[in-house]
C-alpha cells in the first residue's frame, strides 16, 4: 500500500478518535455538571463542599463552568485547550481534596477524567472541530 494513503488514513483516523474523546467526555462531564447546575434553580439551600476556604456557592459556581461551559465548549472543539485546564483543576480537586482520604475506587474517575482532559490540552481538538476552522480561516485570511 502507498506510504502517503497510509499516513493520510492515520492522520484520518487520528482527528476522529479525538472528535470521539471530545464528545464522549463532555457528554459523560455534562452528566455530573447539569445537576451541580440544577441546584442554582433548585430553591433548596446549597448542598456542595467547600474548597480551599471558598463559599459553597463559588465552588459550586466553579465546578458549574468548568463541568458545564467548558465541556460544552470541549463538545464543538472551540477553545479546547484553554477549556481543558478548568476540567483538570476540578478533576484533581475532586480526586486529591474531595475524595482524598477515600479508596481509590472513589478517585479512579474524576482521576480518568483528569487524563482525558490532559491529553486534549496537549493535542488539541483535532480536525472536526470549530478551533480548527478557525485556524483554517485564519491563515487564508494572512
Amino acid at each position: 500500500m502507498n506510504q502517503s494513503l497510509i499516513k493520510t488514513m492515520q492522520i484520518a483516523n487520528t482527528n476522529f478518535a479525538l472528535l470521539l474523546l471530545r464528545a464522549g467526555a463532555a457528554l459523560m462531564m455534562l452528566t455530573h455538571g447539569v445537576p451541580k447546575l440544577m441546584q442554582f434553580f433548585s430553591g433548596e439551600p446549597i448542598a456542595f463542599a467547600s474548597v480551599f476556604g471558598m463559599s459553597t456557592v463559588l465552588s459550586l459556581a466553579l465546578a458549574v463552568f468548568a463541568e458545564v461551559i467548558c465541556s460544552i465548549f470541549i463538545l464543538f472543539g472551540l477553545g479546547t485547550r484553554l477549556s481543558s485546564i478548568p476540567l483538570i483543576i476540578t478533576m484533581l480537586i475532586a480526586a486529591f481534596h474531595i475524595h482524598g482520604a477515600d479508596p481509590f475506587s472513589s478517585k479512579e474517575k474524576s482521576l480518568l477524567f483528569g487524563l482525558i482532559f490532559i491529553v486534549l490540552l496537549l493535542t488539541g481538538a483535532g480536525k472536526y472541530s470549530i478551533d480548527y476552522l478557525l485556524s483554517e480561516k485564519m491563515k487564508k485570511s494572512q
